[in-house]
């Protein structure tokens, strides 16, 4: 799964990078993502899969003190181009004429709305819960497994989420594989 993080996110970096047609502010914010994802899932997944090799759970005081602080930061820049994202699908979606019959401002921001706070559940809900059941039960099974979740999941799932299912960026990187053989 950590594989398919990093590599499905560095796809989607190449992409936007080898095609000028992608050099547009929604890839650049995707880019970005791509590169946070990347960053957020580094912060803990190798020392996770370390101590699942060696079976050992210890981490230094300033090793957590360390990835704490990277998890965080990994996270507030998350949501920050999440939200970004947002914005700019809303301008995009709402302003140009063409939708201004169709689309009003109200319609759109209820569904940049919408479709943030699905986002937002998925990320935050499944933080909260390891948050709120590690305090209530000892049951380490299920607090790993939303740790999984929220940890390596959900940046795995970004790249298809967001543009794997794009022709923009299908076309980008089968012109770039093509090109390289």
């Amino acid at each position: 799964m950590y594989l398919v993080t990093v590599l499905g996110n560095l796809l989607i970096i190449l992409a936007t990078i080898s095609d000028s047609h992608l050099h547009t502010p929604m890839y650049f914010f995707l880019s970005n993502l791509s590169f946070v994802d990347i960053c957020f899932a580094s912060t803990t997944v190798p020392k996770m899969l370390v101590n699942i090799q060696t079976q050992s759970k210890v981490i230094t005081y300033a090793g957590c003190i360390t990835q704490m602080c990277f998890f965080v930061l990994f996270i507030v820049l998350d949501s920050f181009l999440l939200t970004v994202m947002a914005y700019d699908r809303f301008v995009a979606i709402c302003h140009p004429l063409h939708y201004t019959v169709i689309m009003n401002p109200q319609l759109c921001g209820l569904l940049v709305l919408v479709s943030w706070i699905m986002i937002v559940s998925i990320f935050y809900g499944t933080g909260l819960g390891v948050y709120l059941s590690s305090t209530m039960t000892q049951n380490s099974h299920s607090t790993a497994v939303t740790s999984v979740m929220y940890t390596v999941v959900t940046p795995m799932l970004n790249p298809f989420i967001y543009s794997l299912r794009n022709k923009d960026i299908k076309g980008a990187l089968t012109q770039f594989f093509r090109g390289k053989q």
